[in-house]
C-alpha cells in the first residue's frame, strides 16, 4: 500500500514510517519542512505539507490508500517544556488541522485518513470522559508530570475528534494510552474503543513501538473506520 504520514518525524510517526516500510508498503512522509530530510531508506519520499492548509493537504494525495496524521503541535519542540509550551500556545490548532483535513479529502474521498490524537477523549468509566473532568484531568497531569495548563490541549484534541464525528469521510482517530513513549515494540497489547484500556494495576501506558503497530495493523486491516479505537497493555 501507499501510506501518507504527517508529522513523519515525530516520535510516533517516525515509528510509523519505520513500522510500514519494514512490512513492505510504500510511504510519502511529510513534514513541515521536507527540505532538510537526508533519507536514504528505500521505498520512502519525503515531501512537505501545512496541514492548516487544506491545498497543501490534497497536492501530497493523489495516489495514496491512506494519509496518517501524526500532527501535534510540539512536533517540532526543542525539548518537554518546549512540547508544553507549544502545545497549549494554541488549543484550537488540533480542530482546526481537522477540518483541513477532511476539507482536502473532498477531493479524494476513497483515502482513508488516519488521525492519532490523545486520550484525554477516552472514558474512565462509561459516560465520564477525562476531558470534561476538570479534577480527573489535573489528577492524570499530575501523574504523568505534565502542568496543570495543558489540559487545553487536551481538550483542543477532543475536539478534533469532534470535528471528524460529523463528516462523511473515511476516517479513523486513534487515542493512544495516556502514558506513551519510546520503548519496545512487543506487538501484544489490548485494542478499545470508546474507553481507556488500563493494566492490571491501573495503569494506561504503551510504547511509541507498540502504537505504530497497531496503526499499521489499521491500515492492512480497517476495523475502525468513521470510529475511534485506543490501545494499552
Amino acid at each position: 500500500m501507499h501510506i501518507g504520514v504527517i508529522g513523519a518525524t515525530g516520535t510516533i510517526g517516525s515509528r510509523v514510517v519505520a513500522e510500514a516500510l519494514g512490512r513492505g508498503h510504500r510511504v510519502t512522509a511529510l513534514s513541515r519542512d521536507a527540505s532538510r530530510i537526508d533519507e536514504h531508506r528505500a521505498n520512502v519520499t519525503w515531501a512537505s505539507v501545512d496541514i492548516l492548509d487544506p491545498a497543501s493537504i490534497a497536492a501530497v494525495l493523489p495516489g495514496l490508500d491512506v494519509l496518517i496524521s501524526g500532527f501535534q503541535p510540539g512536533n517540532a519542540a526543542k525539548d518537554m517544556a518546549d512540547t508544553v509550551r507549544r502545545s497549549i500556545a494554541d488549543p484550537t490548532v488540533h480542530a482546526t488541522a481537522a477540518r483541513a483535513l477532511i476539507k482536502a479529502l473532498e477531493s479524494h474521498p476513497r483515502t482513508r485518513l488516519i488521525v492519532i490524537g490523545g486520550a484525554g477523549s477516552l472514558e474512565r468509566e462509561p459516560g465520564v470522559v477525562l476531558a470534561d473532568s476538570e479534577d480527573l484531568l489535573h489528577e492524570t497531569l499530575d501523574k504523568l508530570g505534565l502542568p496543570r495548563e495543558y489540559a487545553a490541549a487536551v481538550r483542543g484534541a477532543r475536539d478534533a475528534l469532534n470535528v471528524l464525528r460529523t463528516s462523511n469521510r473515511l476516517w479513523t482517530y486513534f487515542s493512544p494510552a495516556e502514558d506513551i513513549a519510546p520503548g519496545d515494540r512487543t506487538g501484544r497489547f489490548r485494542i478499545g474503543g470508546d474507553q481507556l484500556v488500563t493494566d492490571a494495576d491501573g495503569v494506561s501506558r504503551i510504547s511509541a513501538e507498540d502504537a505504530a503497530v497497531a496503526l499499521v495493523d489499521e491500515v492492512e486491516l480497517p476495523r475502525f473506520v468513521q470510529r475511534r479505537f485506543t490501545i494499552g497493555y
